[in-house]
């Protein structure tokens, strides 16, 4: 009883003196439901390849028969030298768990493709695959409600492939959404995406990028490109995100380039069957070039998006925001919107009642006329 005693007291005076071990925070958890939500917990997800051998779209959806009005469409492009869903399989996994029909067209063969043929690889993987799947009673894509997400080069391609739906045949994306945006060529003969003429985006698109505040630069300097480039579209259906990490707990919420991505094994390619490209079908011929190759940096990066895991970055800065994003965009509301809606940048709280650091959300500011006047000027 007595030894009971002093070792209460002893408790006490630690836990007075500050020395007794502290509990930190831990962040929010994945909303149950709604936007960023799980979604049907219960649904078993199809996993599919459509297409032969290199040339091929994976598409995920919930098994069963589709809505009487089809699924809505996300196009997943995936970051330069990350080919396999499973490393976007986190997200990939809420959107097919929320009603979403996800194609996730392979448009590079690592070391064997260049950038500046991208594009084009990605157009024609889309349009194959809408076209396989057109009447497929489960799958059943909605070509009324399509969305584009990118990640890092996947973004300017994103872009690319709105400028140039109608000429490609493509269904006019809604929603573009892209993410740590990057990878875009200098000049006509510098390594990366180069960029089409984003004037074409129709104007009724809405756009969205969003960056973190670690390794921030380069993605901002992107994303401020691109949404000016795209000039068709009114400052009113565009948005400037950033993420912002925050160390309040643990784990610590870090707001890097490979943020967005999170491995999701059960999405591995490796398991999912491929059928083999038709045996009176010659490749075409072959010839390397050093842009093929990954860089030490892209090298690195790629390293870091295989090994990234769901985080509360991932349920409230990109899967939230890109539901209510999506959402209002098949509605025909607005950035505007979005951006007075106090749940679209809020983070939540801490498991103290801290505050995550919101959201900044930025409406970007109109491209200055080609000419400007003297009164203008003065």
């Amino acid at each position: 009883m007595r030894f009971t005693a002093r070792r209460i007291l002893l408790a006490g005076l630690l836990t007075l003196g500050g020395l007794a071990p502290a509990l930190a925070a831990t962040p929010p958890a994945q909303p149950k439901e709604g936007p960023g939500g799980v979604g049907d917990a219960r649904a078993s997800v199809t996993k599919r390849a459509l297409g032969r051998g290199t040339s091929v779209t994976f598409a995920f959806h919930a098994a069963g028969a589709a809505p009487a009005q089809g699924r809505p469409v996300a196009v997943f492009l995936h970051g330069w030298g990350a080919v396999n869903p499973q490393s976007y399989g986190a997200w990939i996994d809420h959107l097919a768990r929320n009603g979403w029909l996800v194609l996730f067209p392979r448009f590079q063969e690592v070391n064997r493709t260049r950038p500046a043929d991208a594009t084009a690889n990605a157009s024609r993987l889309i349009k194959s695959a809408l076209d396989e799947i057109a009447d497929d009673p489960e799958a059943k894509p909605d070509r009324n409600r399509v969305a584009l997400i990118g990640h890092l080069a996947g973004v300017p391609l994103a872009m690319n492939l709105a400028a140039e739906a109608a000429a490609s045949g493509l269904p006019a994306p809604k929603l573009v959404f892209g993410t740590m945006p990057g990878g875009i060529a200098s000049g006509p003969k510098a390594r990366g995406i180069a960029l089409a003429d984003l004037s074409a985006i129709p104007a009724e698109t809405l756009i969205l990028t969003v960056i973190g505040d670690r390794d921030a630069r380069a993605a901002d300097v992107a994303a401020r490109r691109l949404l000016r480039e795209a000039d068709a579209v009114p400052v009113e259906r565009k948005l400037f995100l950033r993420a912002l990490s925050d160390d309040h707990g643990f784990p610590a919420l870090t707001a890097t380039l490979s943020a967005p991505a999170a491995v999701d094994t059960a999405y591995d390619a490796g398991a999912i069957k491929v059928q083999p490209e038709a045996k009176d079908v010659k490749p075409p011929p072959f010839k390397w070039s050093a842009d093929m190759a990954l860089t030490g940096e892209q090298q690195t990066l790629v390293s870091q998006i295989n090994n990234a895991r769901a985080d509360t970055l991932d349920y409230l800065a990109f899967w939230k925001t890109f539901d209510l994003a999506a959402a209002a965009a098949f509605s025909g509301g607005n950035a505007a919107g979005l951006k007075m809606n106090p749940r679209f940048a809020d983070m939540e709280r801490w498991s103290d009642g801290w505050p995550v650091k919101r959201l900044a959300v930025e409406t970007p500011k109109p491209h200055p006329t080609a000419q400007t006047t003297p009164t203008a000027k003065r």
